[in-house]
């Protein structure tokens, strides 16, 4: 889906699909570098960081393993609930695992910060994060990430995962949404 298709529900564009996969190109190349004989677990964080992940990936010139999880912190509003569940755990045993948690946005760090807490306690060989979005105005707890794509203002964005009330996740840019259609 093109911004042409929902026309009128964005206030603007902040990246575009080709500044997004230059960047992921350049985070994957950091990444490799930095991970230069060690074996990596990429999580991915559902749902909105399904494009992050698949594409990032996608960038590595080397095999990388991947797993999921899905947890929750968000309704159907603009605002974290600040309560976290797990709705879907991992599959892989990450004892003695280089983890690389890959999200598509951090907003307030709650989420992250507990998601983060519940992986060291699996005893893995180090936990690291990459986002492709972090809204650093927006942070109530601090949250050490290696890798960011991108610093945005605290503005509600949707597009390449990134979803309202599950739409827009399809959306090949990443916008701002206009009020309203949230309000």
């Amino acid at each position: 889906m093109d911004e042409a298709d929902v026309e009128g529900d964005l206030v603007s564009i902040l990246f575009t699909e080709e500044q997004i996969q230059t960047r992921l190109e350049e985070l994957a190349a950091e990444i490799e570098k930095d991970y230069q004989g060690k074996e990596i677990l990429l999580v991915g964080v559902l749902r909105g960081a399904v494009m992050v992940m698949a594409d990032l990936a996608r960038h590595f010139g080397r095999h990388v393993e991947m797993d999921w999880m899905a947890i929750s912190s968000y309704g159907s509003g603009t605002k974290s609930s600040g309560v976290v569940r797990i709705l879907k755990d991992l599959d892989t045993d990450i004892t003695n695992r280089h983890v690389l948690v890959v999200e598509d946005i951090i907003d307030t760090g709650l989420t992250l910060s507990w998601l983060v807490s519940n992986l060291t306690s699996r005893g893995p060989a180090s936990v690291e994060i990459c986002t492709l979005l972090r809204k650093p105005d927006a942070l109530q707890m601090t949250v050490e990430v290696r890798y960011v794509g991108y610093d945005i203002p605290n503005e509600f964005v949707v597009g390449y995962g990134l979803d309202y009330a599950e739409r827009y996740r399809n959306l090949r840019c990443v916008g701002t949404l206009a009020p309203h259609v949230y309000s």
